[in-house]
């Protein structure tokens, strides 16, 4: 049974195919609103879950992965930018600080529906002005949860991550591989 990614991210799509894991990509549409009172982590979980079962009420036998990241600081949730000015917006919130990366995955298939989430801490040095207006005019930001991607220019910001790279960039690889191990559907 090959694996549905039940998302349209080429870094997701790159970390699976770096890892050797076979799959298929499927976009999906769910409305990412945090709903009063839910946890950044249960938040993250929720949507990983939708994304999963959007794809198998689809196409019911098949072997689905779905996966939100979000940042959080000071129990701040910061998804994708809506523009320049919230891109501009976060990355003044995160310069100089120390956040957390949580990247929730859902592995569903027939007879199981499995979700854990992996968080790592992230420091980001002092930004100047400069840096983050020069940042935001790359573009880069536009579509990651809090307006960075550690793989790209931003890679320069981070000072220091505790816990699982790979998770920062949208896809925590080992934890993956694990569900996927403890499922029997290597």
């Amino acid at each position: 049974m090959v694996l549905i990614l039940a998302s349209a991210s080429p870094r997701r799509a790159q970390l699976l195919r770096n890892a050797g894991i076979a799959f298929t990509a499927q976009a999906t549409r769910i409305p990412e609103r945090r709903r009063q009172g839910e946890s950044p982590t249960k938040f993250a979980e929720r949507l990983a879950r939708e994304k999963a079962r959007a794809i198998r009420a689809r196409k019911p036998r098949s072997l689905v992965l779905g996966a939100d990241t979000i940042v959080v600081i000071g129990g701040r949730v910061l998804g994708k930018p809506r523009d320049r000015r919230d891109a501009t917006r976060m990355l003044r919130l995160l310069s100089g600080r120390t956040h957390q990366v949580t990247t929730a995955v859902c592995l569903a298939g027939p007879g199981f529906e499995d979700a854990r989430s992996e968080t790592t801490r992230v420091t980001m040095r002092k930004l100047s002005e400069k840096e983050i207006r020069d940042y935001v005019a790359s573009r880069e930001p536009m579509d990651k949860a809090g307006a960075y991607a550690i793989q790209g220019i931003a890679s320069r910001f981070v000072s220091r991550i505790e816990g699982c790279y790979f998770n920062v960039v949208g896809l925590p690889v080992p934890l993956v591989h694990r569900m996927l191990q403890a499922h029997d559907c290597l």
